[in-house]
């Protein structure tokens, strides 16, 4: 049996994976890699809770703010990237800790990818045009034409998907969902999901009280600062755009800081059901403790 083991602290947004996860590499004394697909970008703070100084030095991190928005980052980027580094790591390492709330990423670490044609870059490029110029409805629309399969279960709030969905389809003349089920996990090490719940009431109370912190930190400030480029797919996301339609004169603050906070909510509710599918997972209620980790690995 490989020796070597990751631990994957998983859970809802604002559930406390970032503590969780920083006790375990305490504990194992290991170091951490972020799959949070929304810390990869160094423009990027506030709005998604990128781990603060204290945090940060508490334990050795990997994948946060170490890309820009303005350059192209794929969920098989990232795997090639983190299967890279998690090799340099497990020499040294029993245990390692992956610590993120973007289960797409997560997943493709630990069970692989499906393998795609290489994409022509000027179909991307064109895909990229129709969403800034007809917005994501558009990309729906084509979607639905070209895969009803995948149109029925993908998130079509999630342009990265639509965008990565229809540029097989369009390369490969073939449904985006015909190219599913191919994967081909890695073999050097094991792993063990532990997903943190809570009761849904508390946590969307975690979510606004988040939200609240965040603005009075400065999330305002953050997102006008960007708001130049807003058609960046790094910022097609919760916290900014949100920002961004009150920039464009169409929202009041209030309703934008609102806004921000339903989204969250949907977000999280996404998350959780994307986790339910781990049904091998170490179930950790209200944040939890090592010691409750532990007993259950």
């Amino acid at each position: 049996m490989n020796s070597k083991r990751l631990l994957y602290v998983a859970g809802p947004t604002a559930s406390g994976k970032t503590a969780l996860a920083i006790a375990l590499a305490k504990h194992f004394d290991t170091e951490i890699v972020s799959c949070d697909s929304r810390q990869f970008y160094k423009e990027m703070t506030l709005g998604t809770a990128v781990p603060n100084s204290e945090e940060l030095a508490a334990a050795p991190h990997h994948f946060i703010q170490q890309r820009s928005i303005r350059e192209p980052y794929s969920v098989g980027d990232f795997q090639r990237e983190a299967l890279k580094t998690l090799k340099t790591l497990f020499k040294t390492k029993d245990t390692v800790i992956l610590v993120g709330g973007s289960g797409m990423y997560a997943d493709a670490l630990i069970d692989g990818l499906d393998v795609f044609p290489e994409i022509d870059s000027q179909i991307r490029l064109d895909l990229i045009a129709k969403l800034h110029d007809e917005g994501i409805e558009a990309l729906s629309v084509q979607l639905k034409k070209l895969d009803l399969t995948y149109y029925e279960k993908v998130d079509l709030d999630n342009p990265h998907r639509l965008i990565r969905a229809l540029e097989v389809c369009l390369e490969s003349g073939l449904p985006y969902s015909s190219f599913l089920g191919n994967k081909k996990a890695p073999d050097f090490f094991t792993t063990k999901k532990i997903v943190i719940q809570w009761k849904r009431q508390t946590l969307y109370q975690r979510i606004n009280l988040r939200v609240d912190q965040i603005v009075a930190a400065g999330l305002e400030e953050e997102a006008r600062k960007l708001y130049p480029n807003k058609n960046e797919n790094a910022l097609q996301t919760v916290g900014y755009r949100e920002w961004f339609i009150h920039f464009d004169g169409t929202t009041d603050k209030a309703t934008a800081i609102e806004e921000i906070k339903k989204n969250t909510r949907r977000y999280a509710k996404r998350q959780i059901t994307w986790f339910k599918r781990y049904s091998d997972a170490v179930l950790v209620e209200g944040g939890g403790s090592v010691e409750e980790v532990l007993e259950n690995l």
